[in-house]
């Protein structure tokens, strides 16, 4: 066991170390960024999912786009009093990226928020509390979360039914998918990715539909689909798939999301970091970055916009952070 999480470790690192060496030497295409992707104008809050590459094409700085498309501040108003409630179910709630969107949600107005857990009493403990976790392989700073007002309802896509899952999402107007397997053991690697990333993402996604949820959004990965754009021997690609072919089975879930006849929106970052942003939030187009880190919290961001965006409709957004400028304050999306 103890060879096993030494292995599972030293890949992480590795992944890593490919990931910054891939940013450093595309740092000069970020900045001659292309027009903005979506041209018409639309309104509402932020948006948000794995970090790990870089940009190729069709690329927007948070301040391009700002510039472009008129980002308004997320402030509450009286039109925002008087639109109706809506409920959104956040899988994969007690995650880090899942936290994060939970505590986004929980501010907004009008809105009724349902965190979909495997244990309802751990995740009410772990959600109020600060601490330090061994998730696998991996060690993660967690942040306490004021859950006053966040219901919890039981859920495991592993081995839950489709029809049990539509009972939690009934009477939903909005699922956001933050699920992921946690890398363990490698030699168990490949069936839970399979499991939670591929097959457990489609039952959410067809409990979503008999449900009748109007709008999900499910955080994904950049390269899920680096097969067909050349991106197949890349380090990002080879490093991250490594894990349980985790892209491969992520892209099995994104496909059957685009062919479900629901509002999506798939978000794919770079690699994830714990820590505030530190740049900029990047744009792009589907199937352009190979590299890249972002911090959870613009994936959040990303996410939350997504649900109430109309221009984020059936599109799939690939985000990461501008290494350069510093830090710039995430103030909703008009994409």
């Amino acid at each position: 066991m103890k060879s096993a999480a030494a292995l599972t470790i030293l890949l992480l690192s590795l992944a890593k170390e490919a990931l910054a060496f891939s940013s450093s030497i595309s740092s000069s295409s970020l900045r001659a960024a292309p027009p903005a992707l979506f041209a018409t104008t639309s309104n509402d809050e932020e948006n948000g999912t794995l970090s790990r590459r870089d940009i190729l094409t069709q690329t927007i700085t948070f301040t391009t786009a700002a510039a472009t498309l008129g980002l308004a501040p997320l402030t509450a108003t009286a039109d925002d009093a008087a639109k109706p409630q809506a409920t959104v179910v956040v899988a994969g709630a007690t995650g880090q990226t899942g936290r994060r969107v939970l505590e986004r949600l929980a501010s907004r107005p009008n809105t009724s928020v349902i965190a979909a857990v495997r244990n309802t009493e751990k995740a009410s403990k772990s959600l109020s509390e600060s601490s330090t976790v061994v998730r696998g392989a991996m060690i993660q700073k967690v942040p306490s979360l004021d859950a006053a007002g966040i219901e919890l309802k039981k859920l495991d896509v592993a081995s839950d039914s489709v029809e049990s899952i539509t009972g939690v999402l009934t009477g939903a107007d909005s699922l956001v998918i933050a699920v992921g397997f946690v890398p363990g053991n490698p030699l168990k690697m490949n069936a839970a990715a399979h499991e939670v990333d591929n097959v457990g993402t489609c039952k959410l996604i067809d409990a979503a539909k008999a449900a009748g949820v109007k709008k999900v959004v499910l955080v994904s990965s950049i390269l899920t689909n680096g097969r067909a754009w050349g991106q197949e021997k890349s380090p990002g690609f080879q490093i991250t798939n490594a894990f349980g072919n985790v892209l491969d089975e992520k892209l099995v879930a994104e496909k059957y999301l685009k062919s479900s006849g629901l509002d999506y929106t798939i978000v794919r970052p770079g690699g994830l970091k714990a820590k505030p942003p530190s740049g900029g939030l990047v744009i792009s187009g589907e199937d352009t970055l190979n590299s890249g880190e972002i911090s959870r919290d613009l994936v959040a961001d990303v996410c939350v916009a997504s649900l109430t965006d109309g221009k984020a409709s059936n599109k799939v957004l690939e985000i990461i952070e501008d290494e350069e400028g510093g830090p710039k304050v995430f103030n909703g999306l008009n994409m």
